[in-house]
């Protein structure tokens, strides 16, 4: 492709694929024909859509207004009341599905643990009340710092049946990140454990938890709740730190839950920004619970024999919104993981979809792009014949990940749901939906019901297909963020309203008052399929021209050799930026000086000159969170000649980063 061209136009040059016949012809949305009538209806009549789908919830009021919409502050479901614990537990025990598996659970360790509807209720109610006896009341704000163990799904649910709000703190985060986020919150308990296992070591959960606390740094909190986990020891504060297990030692199994106005926050989830402060996203109790439990259906084609792996961590967005919330209000079964994808081998993920008969798997392109990396030996090794779908999330998906994934995971059977969405939106936008949508590789292809995004130039104007702009939503959704969270969130009138609202309008709404601005950019193309390049402030200007690094990534891993590759810039004194590239390559290849050439004039080939990269850096692996993240600010660091400064602590693997520095220890 020449520097003219976009990522869209892989759809000109890779296979389209069709949804199987078989597949759809018992999917939810069974037909592209059938897609198109669902999303214009949404559009054209959005109560009457959203008022079928609402009824199969445990309203505690019904409501009779569907939105009140003050841009940029919206309200779903007005005047309802519910309760998010009773639609994710009760109603499918009351139903007599209380036997059904909620989670298949396994630690690093090997340790493994079945969790039914009527287990995950009764923890919750015990828990809950445990909760009220600590004297946490309706409104106060929890901070859950845990493993991936059965008990951080127990901790959430037992908030929403409360009306604590809660904010999970991912597991790999430092003292510092847990300080700020319990001090902005203003949170009077922390549930944690002692410890979780991570590549067969204890990561000391309680003891970053102690420090975050030391020396009164975080007068809020009056209580810590410690689950064992690792049985390692710790430090204790007789006057706020109780074991879990004491806590709901002789506690009811029954809870009464608290009718919540639909309005009411469900959780505070805080974004990892590179720098500045970490914006405390706050979603909705009724708004959030339809919309993640309608897109886990709808996208995931979700049925009563599935067996469900979703692999994100519950820290993020993904995990509350399709490990937590969205699924169990499906009343699904789910597989969840606490350790490592490699240890201790290569082949654990695929081990665990034999094992456990995974039907849907959901996963992230860093990882699968790091599976291309070990080689296909490995799931090669396994029965993944039970799959039928297979999804995506977390960052745009180069083609050729996409296929080797639909080939090599899927046996050339399953259709990808490749979503886009954000922490703030709360749920799945644009998707396939797997019965009904033709699927081209690398496209998130079209917009979800009652979901209206466009792509529009620096001035709000759409632009021509085949253009590249910045990605807009034009109307609310029920999931969307209500607002960042402030002190004195919701104490009268409008919630949002009484948020940071300076910094929510600036940040989503203020270049297009009333069109909520996402931060990406996008291609639309002919087809009306919509091709995510990936975050605005991830465009580099090289030479007065202007492209994604997401554009030269997928340039790079269409070579033969390369596994994975991240792109960032770095300052230029003529040409204002250059381009660095990071490389991975396949099993049994060696980078050597040949091969940066051949690399260097493939991205040329693809893109045009001016997209090659000045810098192309072999490495054995990219540094990458526990989450699967990519670390690109340490990546500009060390592009730029700087020292790499931050917080290190995600780092799945802190000699990654020694190995790319060139640090002799």
């Amino acid at each position: 492709m020449g520097a003219g061209q976009d990522m869209h136009q892989a759809s000109e040059m890779t296979e389209h694929f069709e949804p199987p016949a078989d597949f759809a012809g018992s999917a939810h949305v069974p037909s592209f024909e059938v897609y198109q009538q669902l999303h214009q209806r949404s559009l054209d009549d959005p109560e009457g859509f959203w008022r079928e789908i609402t009824d199969d919830f445990v309203w505690f009021k019904p409501w009779t207004q569907l939105q009140e919409w003050t841009p940029p502050f919206v309200k779903w479901f007005v005047d309802g009341e519910t309760n998010v614990s009773v639609n994710c537990l009760d109603r499918h025990v009351d139903a007599g599905r209380g036997d059904r598996v909620a989670y298949y659970w396994e630690g690093e360790p090997g340790d493994t643990r079945t969790v039914t509807y009527a287990d995950l209720l009764a923890d919750v109610q015990r828990f809950a009340n445990a909760l009220k006896a600590q004297g946490l009341e309706c409104g106060d704000r929890v901070i859950i710092y845990m493993p991936m163990v059965p008990e951080l799904p127990v901790a959430m649910l037992a908030c929403a049946r409360l009306g604590l709000v809660h904010s999970v703190v991912f597991g790999g985060f430092s003292a510092d990140a847990i300080r700020d986020r319990v001090n902005d919150a203003g949170a009077r308990a922390v549930i944690t454990a002692d410890g979780s296992w991570r590549r067969g070591r204890v990561i000391p959960l309680k003891a970053t938890v102690d420090s975050a606390l030391a020396e009164n740094a975080c007068p809020t909190v009056e209580t810590v709740v410690v689950l064992k986990r690792c049985e390692n020891a710790v430090d204790w504060n007789d006057d706020r730190d109780v074991w879990w297990d004491q806590a709901i030692d002789g506690q009811s199994d029954v809870c009464p839950p608290v009718h919540l106005p639909a309005e009411h926050p469900l959780y505070i989830l805080y974004t990892s920004g590179t720098t500045g402060k970490p914006k405390g996203v706050v979603h909705a109790t009724a708004g959030y619970m339809v919309y993640t439990a309608y897109t886990s259906r709808m996208v995931f084609d979700l049925k009563e024999d599935d067996i469900y792996w979703c692999t994100a961590d519950i820290g993020w967005v993904t995990g509350h919104s399709y490990v937590v919330y969205g699924i169990l209000a499906n009343g699904a079964s789910s597989v969840m993981y606490e350790g490592a994808p490699n240890h201790p081998a290569e082949d654990r993920y695929w081990e665990f979809i034999e094992k456990y008969k995974v039907t849907v798997f959901y996963t992230a392109p860093t990882a699968i792009r790091t599976f291309v990396r070990w080689g296909d030996h490995h799931p090669d090794s396994h029965d993944l014949s039970r799959l039928r779908l297979l999804g995506t999330v977390g960052e745009p998906i180069n083609p050729d990940a996409w296929l080797w994934y639909h080939r090599v995971i899927g046996g050339g059977n399953c259709p990808i749901v490749d979503t886009w969405w954000q922490t703030e939106p709360g749920g799945i936008l644009i998707t396939p939906l797997p019965g009904a949508t033709t699927l081209k590789p690398g496209s998130a292809t079209l917009p979800f019901p009652g979901v209206e995004p466009e792509v529009v130039s620096e001035d709000g104007q759409r632009v021509a297909d085949g253009e590249r702009g910045l990605l807009i939503i034009r109307r609310p959704w029920p999931s969307m963020i209500r607002g960042i969270y402030q002190d004195g969130w919701g104490q009268s009138g409008h919630a949002g309203e009484f948020g940071d609202r300076e910094r929510f309008v600036d940040t989503y709404w203020g270049k297009f008052p009333g069109q909520y601005l996402t931060g990406d950019g996008a291609v639309r193309d002919s087809d009306g399929y919509f091709w995510v390049i990936g975050r605005v402030d991830d465009t580099l200007s090289v030479a007065g021209h202007r492209i994604g690094t997401a554009e030269v990534e997928s340039a790079l891993v269409s070579h033969s050799s390369v596994a994975e590759s991240a792109v960032v810039g770095a300052p230029d004194p003529i040409a204002g930026e250059f381009i660095a590239a990071f490389v991975t390559l396949k099993a049994g290849i060696d980078g050597d000086d040949a091969l940066e050439e051949e690399l260097t004039a493939h991205v040329g080939e693809t893109l045009g000159r001016f997209a090659r990269p000045k810098m192309l850096k072999f490495t054995d692996a990219l540094p990458k969170t526990r989450s699967g993240k990519i670390m690109r600010r340490l990546l500009r660091d060390i592009a730029a000649g700087r020292e790499v400064v931050g917080d290190t602590t995600t780092l799945e693997d802190l000699s990654v980063l020694a190995s790319l520095r060139g640090d002799d220890d």
